[in-house]
């Protein structure tokens, strides 16, 4: 229940499970749309701009290469003959499964503008465009991944969608994107690192994100913290924070 005093102007509705949004004013300025019911965060760029940078962001590399090998050893518990990633950027995860035995594909609309790693292009099923615009069954995987994916897509439901259209049976789909119930939202407010990207236009709670996975057709989900995002994600926000 609202703290008395406490007003909720009636916002659009959420994309995930249709109620009302109440405004969610940030640490520092700039209001964000909160879901009460399932917990999901929309940011509006003009009302949370949080001293965004002007383009998406690449990633730091010798960072970007420790996230993609504890990715990669998270992701594998078991040999996979086929992977799936929605958003390979450079292709430095499909590669790792790639040398491991795995065919590979993926899609990616090229936001970031990098070079794609050479035995990715050469050997992986590769589609370059908006998830939405793949053919369903245009490819078949025992796993589908989006790794920091799901924060910047159109449309949440339908990339969650086609990534069910592309497992085998008995495949995982497994989404890494930055959670908007975590408690450095809270803390760090505008200076939370998440926010730097103008490209974040949402932010999952648990419960927001086993929705959608479920919207989609997915089983099972469960939702996990990882610890090196979350370290690597604090230490980035409290640089802001002390900058501004």
């Amino acid at each position: 229940m609202p703290a008395a005093g406490t007003t909720y102007v009636r916002g659009r509705a959420c994309e995930i499970c249709a109620s009302a949004t109440v405004p969610r004013q940030l640490r520092g300025g700039g209001t964000l749309e909160s879901c009460p019911a399932c917990g999901h965060v929309r940011r509006p760029l003009l009302s949370a701009p949080a001293a965004h940078r002007d383009l998406a962001y690449g990633g730091d590399p010798a960072l970007d290469s420790a996230r993609i090998a504890l990715t990669f050893r998270a992701l594998r518990p078991k040999a996979v003959s086929s992977v799936f990633e929605i958003g390979y950027g450079a292709g430095a995860l499909l590669r790792r499964f790639h040398d491991a035995g795995a065919r590979v594909g993926g899609v990616d609309p090229g936001q970031l503008d990098v070079d794609v790693d050479p035995v990715v292009r050469e050997h992986g099923a590769l589609w370059s465009g908006p998830a939405e615009d793949l053919p369903d069954g245009w490819f078949d995987a025992d796993l589908v991944v989006g790794v920091h994916v799901l924060e910047h897509v159109d449309d949440v439901a339908a990339t969650l969608a086609k990534a069910t259209t592309m497992l085998r049976p008995g495949g995982r789909a497994v989404f890494l994107t930055p959670a908007g119930d975590s408690w450095g939202l809270t803390a760090y407010g505008s200076s939370w690192w998440m926010l730097e990207d103008p490209t974040h236009i949402r932010f999952f709670s648990a419960d927001s994100l086993a929705r959608a996975a479920s919207g989609a057709g997915l089983t099972g989900a469960t939702v996990d913290r990882l610890v090196m995002d979350s370290v690597t994600t604090d230490a980035a926000s409290l640089a802001r924070m002390r900058g501004q």
